[in-house]
C-alpha cells in the first residue's frame, strides 16, 4: 500500500512541477502575454509567483515535506486560475468555450485532489515513504 501512495504522489506532483518549470518558467514571456490578455495585473510577476507555487507545491507533495502547505499552495493557485484564466462563460466562440470549460473543470478537479491531500495529511499524519515519515516500510 505504501508504494501505491508513493506512485500516486509522484504522478500527482509531476503535473505541477513540469507545468511550473516548463510552462511558467520555460515560456515566461508567452505566459505573461497570455496572463496580460486575460487582465492579470503585473502579468510577468504573476507568472513567476504562480510558477513558484506550482513547483514548491509539487515538490512538497513529491518529497512528503510540508505537504499541507504545498497542497494549499496548489489550491491557492488552481481556484483563481480556473476563475480568471478559464472563464469560459465569457466567451462567444463555442470551440473556445468548450476548451476553456475543460481547463476550468480540470483545475477544479486538481484543486479538489490537492485539498484531499491536505486533509489526509492533516488527519492521518505524514504519508508513507515521505521524508520525515514515521513509517518507511513497504508493508502497509
Amino acid at each position: 500500500m505504501n508504494y501505491a501512495v508513493l506512485v500516486g504522489r509522484i504522478l500527482f506532483s509531476m503535473v505541477f512541477i513540469v507545468n511550473g518549470l516548463m510552462g511558467h518558467f520555460g515560456n515566461l514571456e508567452q505566459m505573461a502575454q497570455y496572463a496580460g490578455m486575460k487582465g492579470v495585473p503585473v502579468p510577468q510577476l504573476a507568472v513567476i509567483v504562480s510558477g513558484l507555487m506550482l513547483v514548491l507545491g509539487g515538490l512538497s507533495i513529491l518529497l512528503g515535506v510540508y505537504i499541507r502547505i504545498g497542497a494549499l499552495l496548489l489550491v491557492a493557485f488552481l481556484v483563481p486560475t480556473a476563475l480568471i484564466m478559464h472563464n469560459f462563460w465569457t466567451l462567444d466562440d463555442a470551440m473556445a468555450q468548450m476548451n476553456d470549460m475543460a481547463h476550468f473543470m480540470k483545475d477544479l478537479a486538481l484543486a479538489g485532489a490537492a485539498f484531499l491531500v491536505w486533509y489526509l495529511d492533516r488527519k492521518a499524519g505524514p504519508f508513507p515513504l515521505s521524508i520525515g515519515s514515521r513509517s518507511k516500510t513497504a508493508s502497509e
